[in-house]
């Protein structure tokens, strides 16, 4: 495959991993219609946040796609996920909708949220690995561009409902079901062919920069329409559910252009190589030995400058460099659980973007509470802000990544752990305004930690067991949507009325102190991570 070749499906797979991931947050799509679920089953607020804590729950056994991902094709995992998807949330939907004729017992519910809990991540591992294996000179930049678009997916699954279903709440809860199980089938079906490995060769590709800045320009104005969208569905005037699909379908197509562009090039490439092969003589037996002096003394000097780089050596021990990525060292999980760092960066990840996650679980119930009835919107907003934190991580690593400003990650994790502080405590203020920045923030804070994760985890514990690694890193999401989503269901239940519902400030006033100052703890963990990390990261930026 040549050089120009390989680049153009190169791109292509970036295409297909950012249409996965732009379906592959059905999770985030349950606060949406939780309440209609709750009312629909007759379950109680407290079987609600453990339903919660079963779709974050599958990411214990998140491991498993890591090591499938290992030995089995990538399309083949990708389809495994997508089939869990379907039977998780399609049984459930043939339940609701009375196609299967028995009520379905509690533990049946509860275990097909896990096994669709489960599927996000095998759709997660399969994108990881191809942007790693795909992109080795530019993984940072990859992932966290591609993984800026899973925030949209809560977006896009309630403008799809509002479009194309009933407004009735019990049948939007059928069709959020209903999507959940078979979008994310089709989206794996087409695109299975060209999510693989790409032979990229072992140099540095050339001129790839314009297609990440075209990338990035296409995926910001992608953010800004969505933000706009979503801010507008809270006004009187917006955009009706049909004409933001049509437009998010439109932006998520742009992207196409560049592997267009570069098969384009290719051919014009070739035809241009036949005409000069046509117009060249031969050379002198002088100048072709000159010319293979000149070429063996560059290949001689750019292996030395390789092997160079492969290892540094600094005040914190062997600091490893694969394909221009600073790596702490190459451990596996056993090494990795035996860390110190592990722990303190699992307890920075559970007491601060867990927390947020937990928070836009349960908004659904939050804004009943409250009173609001733009569930709906503010889960569309969530999203809409969750992307652009994902992608602002990406983008800045981009842009700064080899600057002396760039401040290192474990530092990014201080500076986001900080506002989930203030919002918390700001949702004690019952003015609706509060509530919808309060979300805002939220979404962006634990959208950007989730995707520096991923940097975080390759960085101190390797490449190598990525897959496997950082799944293991994630189980602390089921740990923490177990803890906090019980405990403020608990809270819930105490401030509520006999019938189980509550309404008012008191329903969830306790549990936004408890989180808010759970994230000060994360926050100042963060500090002890970043001064642990300062000098290691000081060697690689």
């Amino acid at each position: 495959m040549s050089s120009s070749s390989s680049k153009a499906f190169q791109w292509l797979s970036l295409v297909g991993i950012i249409w996965l991931q732009s379906i592959n947050g059905t999770n985030t799509t349950f606060p949406a219609y939780s309440s209609q679920l709750k009312n629909t089953l007759f379950l109680s607020q407290l079987q609600i946040n453990n339903l919660v804590f079963a779709s974050d729950a599958g990411k214990l056994f998140g491991w498993f796609s890591g090591i499938a991902a290992i030995y089995l094709p990538l399309w083949l995992v990708l389809m495994i996920g997508s089939l869990l998807g379907l039977i998780g949330y399609g049984v459930q939907f043939l339940f609701v909708t009375n196609q299967i004729s028995s009520s379905p017992a509690y533990w049946q519910i509860f275990l097909l949220t896990m096994v669709a809990g489960n599927s996000v991540c095998w759709i997660n591992t399969v994108c990881y690995v191809v942007c790693i294996r795909n992109f080795p000179f530019h993984q940072q930049v990859a992932v966290g561009l591609t993984t800026s678009y899973q925030g949209l997916s809560a977006k896009i699954y309630t403008d799809i409902v509002g479009a194309a279903f009933s407004s009735s709440p019990h049948k939007r809860a059928k069709a959020y079901l209903l999507l959940n199980s078979l979008l994310p089938l089709l989206v794996c079906v087409v695109v299975a062919p060209f999510v693989r490995d790409i032979d990229v060769g072992t140099g540095e590709p050339r001129n790839m920069a314009a297609g990440f800045k075209l990338m990035f320009m296409v995926t910001i104005a992608t953010g800004i329409y969505a933000v706009i969208t979503s801010l507008g569905s809270m006004s009187s005037i917006h955009l009706s559910p049909l004409q933001g699909v049509i437009g998010t379908v439109l932006f998520l197509l742009i992207p196409l252009v560049i592997p267009i562009v570069e098969k384009i090039g290719e051919k014009l490439s070739r035809r241009w190589s036949l005409d000069r092969e046509n117009r060249v003589h031969d050379f002198s037996i002088e100048d072709q030995k000159g010319l293979e002096s000149i070429e063996s003394g560059v290949v001689k000097e750019e292996e030395e400058e390789e092997h160079s780089t492969v290892q540094v050596h600094n005040e914190v021990g062997e600091v490893q460099v694969h394909h221009g990525i600073g790596v702490r060292e190459e451990i596996g999980v056993k090494l990795m659980v035996k860390r110190i760092d592990f722990w303190l960066y699992f307890l920075v990840y559970i007491f601060s973007a867990t927390i947020g996650l937990v928070f836009l679980n349960t908004l659904g119930q939050i804004a009943e509470s409250r009173g609001s009835s733009k569930t709906s919107s503010l889960v569309s907003l969530s999203s809409s802000f969750g992307f652009f934190g994902r992608l602002m991580t990406s983008l800045l690593d981009y842009l700064f990544s080899r600057s002396k400003y760039m401040i290192s990650r474990p530092a990014f994790l201080v500076t986001l752990g900080a506002p989930l502080v203030g919002v918390f405590f700001l949702l004690l203020n019952p003015a609706n305004v509060s509530l919808i920045i309060s979300t805002a923030i939220i979404g962006v804070c634990t959208g950007a930690i989730t995707s520096i994760a991923v940097s975080i985890t390759k960085e101190l514990f390797g490449t190598k067991n990525f897959s496997i690694n950082h799944n293991v890193v994630v189980v602390n999401i089921s740990i923490g949507s177990f803890l906090f989503g019980y405990s403020s269901a608990l809270i819930y239940r105490k401030e509520g009325n006999e019938d189980g519902s509550c309404l008012g400030m008191a329903c969830y006033r306790s549990t936004f102190i408890i989180w808010g100052s759970l994230c000060t703890l994360g926050t100042t963990l963060a500090f002890v991570l970043y001064a642990r990390t300062r000098k290691f990261y000081s060697k690689i930026s």
